[in-house]
């Protein structure tokens, strides 16, 4: 996944979350309406998070340190770690306490169609960004159902702006129906359950983004299909078999790779270094994501036992 296209997805998520945020902040102020200040609240919440996705971006551009040897790749990881924990503490919790709040102490809405107006102006722009959000995606999914695309994304960006857009579609629709049916029945509670609904929600896609953003995090190999590749790649010319491998994501874009290789019994140094060297070449062409490869020669035990 390019980092371009998840930064595209940022951007439009981003300036279309700051509108919304206004929007909403304002109809709350005319109708006092907790379902708009909770989705006031996540728009704010969410315009942060794709700030959080952008500086992540830049700063794992980093070069490799001393100290940080193999480079600042999971910078991403970590900002789309706290992207997860903003949503789930700023918007679910938020939500959830404001929902229960005005079911508890319900309170009549003031211009209860200027809420309705920003939702369904705030749907259209939302689903501006879902749809750029999808198009991007859909460059890099391959096939995949959206689920897969999800849980094997090794990008945070554009899984993280693909479930915030589709929550914040979703919550939108759950305050429509709660101002809706507030106004509908007067009675100012179904406000309160719509809030709610938005926080439980909320908590959920934060849920899920924290087990992914957490598995990023902790280091996660390459894909099936990569795995494929490479060890298809490493055999070769002065390389029998594979012996065992292993990968690690050093970021979106940088795999490790790293195997221990059976070469022939007879190999002098240098048809071993150029093996090795042929073989490096291999892997590279069949996954350019794999940047950093140490392969170390040894004989094929098993001819020997045999």
């Amino acid at each position: 996944m390019s980092a371009s296209g998840g930064s595209k997805a940022v951007v439009a998520a981003l300036l279309a979350n700051l509108s919304i945020a206004v929007m909403k902040f304002i109809a709350f102020g005319i109708t006092r309406s907790s379902s708009m200040l909770a989705e006031g609240v996540h728009s704010l919440a969410d315009s942060g998070n794709q700030v959080l996705l952008l500086i992540g971006g830049k700063r794992a551009t980093r070069a490799a340190s001393a100290e940080h040897p193999f480079g600042y790749g999971r910078d991403r990881y970590f900002y789309g770690f706290l992207v997860a924990l903003v949503l789930f503490a700023v918007g679910g919790v938020f939500a959830v306490y404001e929902g229960v709040e005005k079911i508890r102490h319900p309170h009549e809405l003031d211009k209860a169609w200027v809420a309705i107006v920003v939702l369904l102006g705030a749907i259209v722009a939302e689903g501006f960004s879902l749809r750029t959000a999808v198009g991007e995606a859909n460059h890099v999914r391959h096939g995949e159902s959206w689920f897969e695309f999800i849980r094997r994304a090794k990008s945070p960006e554009l899984p993280v702006v693909l479930l915030e857009d589709v929550a914040a579609l979703t919550g939108l629709v759950l305050a429509l129906f709660g101002v809706s049916l507030a106004l509908v029945t007067g009675d100012p509670v179904w406000d309160g359950i719509g809030t709610l609904a938005i926080g439980v929600l909320l908590l959920i896609v934060a849920v899920i983004l924290i087990i992914e953003t957490k598995s990023l995090l902790l280091g996660e190999g390459a894909s099936a299909s990569v795995l494929d590749a490479v060890t298809a790649a490493i055999v070769g010319p002065g390389v029998e078999r594979v012996i065992h491998l292993r990968t690690l994501h050093l970021g979106p874009d940088e795999l490790l790779v790293a195997a221990k290789v059976a070469m022939p019994a007879g190999a002098t140094l240098a048809e071993v270094a150029a093996a090795i060297d042929a073989a490096e070449a291999r892997i590279r062409a069949a996954a350019p994501v794999a940047r950093v490869i140490y392969l170390e020669p040894d004989l094929d035990r098993t001819k020997a036992a045999a």
